[in-house]
């Protein structure tokens, strides 16, 4: 065999050589650069980190630290280990327990990979092969260059593979290959899966390849028993000073790898550290018409809001403007005279303060790159250098994440070495289902709290102004760095993160940039391996002979009898349903056995899946994954019990985390079984278990049934029945109906599956598949809420009137259980909305201009309007990245519905009349069918005809359309009747004359009462935006009140121009 490197070889490009090579490129490039200017520093001197040098000797203390990140650097040699090769040095990056930055470079560990060994082979041709090896990797162009050698060690590692059951084998031999760099396992291990290697004398073999696809990274982790967000502890005497600083950090010592200790997170070593947050926000002077570009407009403020985990006073709150700015109280202001100064004294305000965590809202996507792109046209060299090493670059890329649980989301990720980026738009979501993710919208949601939205087309001018605009300005920033701070603490979103990172043993930064996948693959290597189990490398198909996945049936529902339910409904649920299947029935990739082998196994040793395939039984071989369930679940009954137990405030937040933690993690399991393109997808589990499921609750289903007479199972979902028992029980004897089920039915199944009864729902509308509501009762005082499942309250391609509709409706039929006043209310609101009576606010609908309009194939109602508002005027339209909200107006008979959207504010000033039985028909008359037809069956259409629809009142237009060609003429404020010429300046006609008093009293009350309404709604605008003195210029669009504020003053100036038709107060 040729054992030269092909072409194609030589091109072979590895993620992780290319990103450290360009470390050491950016390093090379900014040797004059070392530590940036001190310029600025005494500016947040106040603000650094306070900390004693780090003692080393013998009689001193350990050094412990909470690890926050971990990475790694290519070095040519080894100093601290006077070793000449080339090396990994992982680099881990923590805060002491008093709050002290510390960079540990930990020396030693080599990365890995096995082979299984040719048959016949003998031990005695160990020097042989690994010299055949080391030949064949320096035919790489990539590794031809490596100092020292390539091959470090080759051994024989008895064990076996992970993947299967074979009965009566024995151990198998493999060659554990040691390598000098984490991106030569992969180029070696792709040499030995072609078998472009000569092996002499073992010729022409294929060799499949195990645990060459982990991480670097990972595998230190797990080589050391190190977690995420973990305590590692630094015995002082093996400790080392480096010669030189090669981070912005306070302290920095050099450690063997052997010589640390790593805490697991139990016990005190749950304990947190006082990490550092910095959670910023910047504006840009945009051009206009134009969102900001990088390429042209200025950032012109950034404001700061640091703070320490677990402290309620924050560190520093300030706020770097360009041009003077009047002082903030409670916050120090920074004025510079040019865009490069304010952008070199951030960097300075970075790195004097040094961060652990960088927070924002949106800042991935635009802040961060904002500045960099901003920095670069500047030429500001000494900007992109936000990370902790000295010298080392910060770089961006587009990224792209998908997986089943997020969904697919295209983002930017950035090498910033040390510094954690938790953007918490990000974060909601990825956790969170709401209607708008807008700051705004959120903040009200979970806080309470509401800012002025200032909108891009007129900060400009703010900052353009003086001193007061501009510090206008500066607090509107500061309230957008602010309540992502405040979002992250109260949501608990760092906290749950940490303990996420600890029960899956990952860094915190990879569960912000992955998705579940990468958990599992940590807990299945760090329980595998100790049982000499070893990871095949699979290429992200199925393993059944390289062919696509199959797919298999998923879980069962019950078909629903649908209907209205005035009695108890008792809820059984399977508890951590597919996490005891796998356990009760030992399903694993370790106990899988192949069709072929099973007839090696006696009958009592393996486990028939009513899929049709076979699992050793326990006592044959315990399963990896159901250890690992078991270590996930035991972990959070003593997490809960432990979090009942617990007094401190801090120590409750951590517990609950956890156990939330844990409780992701072991569903995350059953999900990684399945997912075709993962890392170990393995059909035959995930068909197995979801068979096991669909078993289940049949077998609930009629031992109900047949156990409990009179009883029916009305519904039944994946992990869930919901029974009727009788109808004439009281809520106490379903409850106790429904525990008695639970403990009767769970003996039917295998240990640890368990039926557990935990809510009633009284009463209960089953309206089909998916689709339900009811008061939740677990205790029969009180309900605990209104339970809700797939009905729309949430759904943001409807208006707010439709979830405000279904919510009261919802709200009479089962807290009041009042069916007739649902149909009233619903009636009234229909004719509400006929007659033009509902708040416009309540109609818009709001969609992001997420591409060019002319990328869009289909015709879409914002982008119809974004081309209308373009037209009329370019210098206001909304730009790229905008939420278009819009309302449907009335048309031509035959006009598409995406050419009547139209924006509110512009209907609000020309009187466009609404499509209201456009609302009707298609956003209120569905759900409201879905909610009702269970009730009242075939009379569900009375709601949407009769007489409270036959009034319907329509605005007329003061442009447009007909309008065009109408001359409007003056009409009596009385009877309405057109007023002759002669007689156009009276208000009134002839025949209302003697009626004068009274009809200016009843104009000029109406004037008063919009009067009041303007100020009521005006005032708390002002208190939302923290001023009383200024005018306001909010434009936030999902604030409630924003068109009702824009409506009344167009109502307050039409009845003023009303009154002032009067000449003078009449005499009474």
């Amino acid at each position: 065999m040729d054992s030269s490197a092909s072409p194609i070889e030589d091109d072979i490009i590895i993620q992780e050589s290319v990103e450290y090579e360009s470390e050491k490129q950016d390093i090379l490039e900014s040797v004059e650069y070392t530590k940036t200017s001190s310029k600025f520093h005494h500016l947040f001197s106040s603000y650094a980190r306070k900390g004693e040098p780090v003692p080393l000797g013998r009689n001193v203390e350990n050094l412990r630290i909470l690890q926050l990140d971990v990475d790694y650097e290519i070095v040519e040699k080894d100093t601290f280990l006077k070793d000449l090769s080339s090396a990994a040095v992982v680099r881990i990056y923590g805060v002491t327990e008093c709050g002290s930055s510390v960079l540990v470079r930990v020396h030693g560990f080599r990365p890995f990979f096995f082979i299984k060994c040719p048959n016949h082979f003998d031990p005695v041709d160990l020097p042989v092969i690994k010299e055949s090896l080391e030949k064949r990797a320096r035919k790489v162009s990539s590794m031809k260059n490596c100092q020292g050698p390539i091959i470090h060690d080759l051994e024989i590692f008895e064990g076996r593979s992970l993947l299967y059951f074979v009965p009566n084998d024995p151990s198998i031999s493999y060659f554990k290959i040691t390598v000098a760099l984490p991106s030569y396992v992969r180029q070696l291990a792709q040499i030995l899966e072609r078998g472009d290697i000569d092996l002499s004398p073992y010729e022409g073999t294929y060799y499949s390849t195990f645990e060459a696809s982990i991480d670097f990274v990972l595998r230190f982790m797990i080589e050391t028993n190190m977690y995420g967000c973990s305590w590692v502890e630094l015995p002082s005497k093996n400790c080392q000073l480096p010669e030189r600083q090669t981070s912005y950090m306070q302290f920095e010592v050099d450690i063997h790898y052997n010589d640390m200790i790593c805490h697991s997170p139990h016990g005190e070593w749950l304990k947190a550290a006082p990490i550092r947050i910095l959670s910023f926000d910047i504006e840009c002077a945009g051009r206009p018409g134009v969102f900001p570009e990088p390429e042209h407009d200025q950032v012109i403020q950034i404001a700061n809001y640091l703070t320490e985990a677990g402290k309620s006073e924050p560190i520093a709150r300030t706020v770097l403007t360009l041009g003077s700015c009047a002082p903030i109280a409670g916050a120090k202001v920074h004025s510079f005279d040019s865009e490069a100064e304010l952008l070199e004294a951030w960097v300075s305000f970075l790195r004097v303060t040094d961060p652990d965590i960088l927070t924002g809202y949106n800042i991935v996507n635009f802040d961060l790159p904002y500045l960099l792109n901003r920095a670069n046209v500047l030429h500001l060299s000494s900007f992109p250098f936000l990370g902790r090493l000295i010298g080392v670059m910060t770089k961006m890329h587009d990224t792209r994440l998908s997986s089943s649980a997020f969904g697919t989301h295209e983002s930017k990720a950035f090498t910033m070495n040390g510094r954690i980026i938790v953007d918490m738009l990000q974060i909601l979501v990825r956790d969170y289902k709401l209607r708008s993710y807008s700051l705004n919208s959120v903040s009200f949601e979970f806080l309470g709290e509401q800012k002025e939205d200032v909108h891009h087309s007129i900060i400009t001018e703010l900052f353009r102004g003086n001193e007061n605009t501009r510090r206008r300005l500066a607090v509107y920033c500061l309230k957008d760095a602010y309540l992502p701070q405040r979002l992250m603490e109260k949501l608990m979103s760092l906290t749950n993160y940490m303990e996420l990172a600890r029960v899956a043993g990952i860094p915190l930064a990879w569960l912000l940039s992955r998705g579940h996948m990468i958990k599992v693959v940590s807990l299945l290597h760090r329980k595998a391996f100790p049982e000499r189990l070893l990871i095949p490398d699979l290429k992200n198909s199925s393993h059944n002979s390289g062919e696509e996945t199959e797919s298999y049936e998923g879980a069962t529902v019950i078909e629903p009898k649908r209907g209205f339910y005035k009695m108890p409904i008792a809820t059984l649920d399977f508890a951590s349903l597919y996490p005891s299947i796998m356990m009760a029935h030992n399903i694993c990739y370790s106990t899988l056995v192949r069709k072929d082998d099973v007839k090696y196994l006696k009958p009592e040793d393996y486990i028939k899946s009513p899929s049709g395939d076979c699992y050793v039984r326990p006592t044959v071989k315990k399963g990896v994954l159901s250890k690992i369930l078991e270590d996930l679940l035991s972990a959070r009954k003593l997490a809960k019990k432990e979090l009942e137990q617990a007094t401190d405030p801090f120590l409750r937040s951590v517990l609950n985390g956890r156990q939330l933690a844990l409780k992701i993690s072991a569903n995350a399991v059953y999900g990684f079984t399945g997912a075709s393109r993962g890392k170990l997808p393995c059909t035959e589990i995930s068909a197995s278990i979801t068979a096991f499921g669909r078993q289940m609750i049949e077998t609930t289903k009629s031992l109900v049934e047949s156990k409990f007479p009179s009883s029916v199972v009305i519904y039944g979902d994946t992990d869930s029945v919901m029974v009727k028992f009788r109808e004439d029980l009281t809520l106490e004897e379903s409850m106790a109906l429904g525990q008695q089920a639970a403990e009767l039915i769970s003996q039917s199944f295998p240990k640890p599956i368990k039926l557990e009864f935990e809510k009633c729902y009284y009463p209960y509308l089953l309206i089909q598949k998916k689709r339900y509501a009811g008061l939740l009762w677990t205790k029969t005082e009180t309900y605990d809420k209104m339970d809700c499942k797939g009905i729309e309250t949430v759904r943001r391609d409807n208006c707010k009137l439709v979830a405000n509709v279904v919510s009261k409706v919802l709200e009479k039929l089962l807290v009041e259980r009042d069916v007739q006043g649902a149909i009233d209310f619903v009636k009234k609101t229909i004719s509400d909305l006929l007659q033009n009576k509902v708040d416009i606010s309540l109609l818009v609908v709001s969609k992001e201009l997420s591409k060019a309009a002319a990328d869009y194939d289909a015709n879409q109602a914002h982008v119809t309007l974004y081309k209308k508002l373009y037209q009329r005027d370019p210098g206001s339209a909304p730009s790229l990245g905008d939420r278009i909200p819009y309302v449907t107006i009335k048309g031509r008979k035959d006009q598409p519905a995406h050419e009547r959207a139209e924006d509110p504010i512009y209907v609000l000033e020309h009187n466009l009349p609404l499509d209201t039985e456009y609302y009707l028909k298609n956003m209120l008359r569905k759900p409201l069918e879905r909610i009702f037809e269970p009730i009242i069956g075939k009379n569900v259409s009375s709601l949407f005809e009769g007489e409270h629809t036959r009034s319907i009142t329509v605005t007329t237009p003061s442009t447009g359309g007909i309008m065009r060609f109408t001359k409007v003429s003056v009409t009596c404020l009385g009877c309405r009747t057109p007023i002759s010429e002669t007689e156009s300046k009276q208000p009134l006609c002839k025949y209302c004359k003697a009626n004068e008093a009274s009809i200016y009293e009843k104009i000029l009350c109406n004037v008063r009462e919009y009067e009041r309404q303007y100020a009521m709604l005006w005032t708390q605008c002002q208190r939302c935006m923290g001023s009383i003195c200024q005018d306001v210029l909010c434009s936030n669009s999902d604030c409630p009140i924003f068109y009702r504020r824009r409506k009344v003053q167009k109502d307050l100036e039409d009845a003023s121009k009303q009154l002032g038709r009067f000449s003078m107060p009449p005499s009474w």
